[in-house]
């Protein structure tokens, strides 16, 4: 179910629709943020883990390489994955992504490990239009 459509001309509009996301976002919420390389996902989670945080400044590294970051918020754990990097999709397993029911779950690449990609209750994909200028972000609350 597509829920909204929104196009986002530059960082500030990213972050601002990460902010508002994250106020919609509960506990056990696993949310896909899916698009090409370079489409800005790990930027928009990062607005999302400070919203989340109350902490605008926070620093919100890419786990491209450490693979998962986790947050202590005052809503509970929150989790920043990005599953790129994994060779085989039961490696997911040991990260222990769907192992909290409280965790609030932000998953880069989530269609690398399907068992992870079943348990999203949010895909969010980005896409570069042409002229590859701002993003156009796609909702969907399952």
């Amino acid at each position: 179910m597509l829920l909204t459509q929104t196009f986002l001309p530059d960082d500030d509009a990213t972050a601002r629709f990460g902010a508002a996301l994250a106020a919609t976002l509960k506990p056990g919420d696993i949310v896909s943020l899916e698009g090409d390389l370079g489409a800005g996902k790990t930027a928009l989670a990062r607005a999302i883990v400070r919203a989340l945080a109350g902490d605008p400044a926070l620093e919100v590294p890419s786990p491209t390489f450490a693979i998962i970051q986790p947050y202590d918020t005052p809503i509970g754990p929150v989790l920043h994955a990005d599953l790129y990097r994994l060779a085989h999709a039961t490696e997911a397993d040991e990260l222990g992504l769907l192992d909290d029911p409280d965790a609030i779950v932000l998953v880069e690449w989530a269609e690398r490990a399907p068992q992870v990609a079943d348990a999203v209750t949010v895909l969010l994909h980005l896409d570069i239009p042409p002229g590859g200028e701002g993003r156009t972000a796609r909702l969907e609350r399952r």
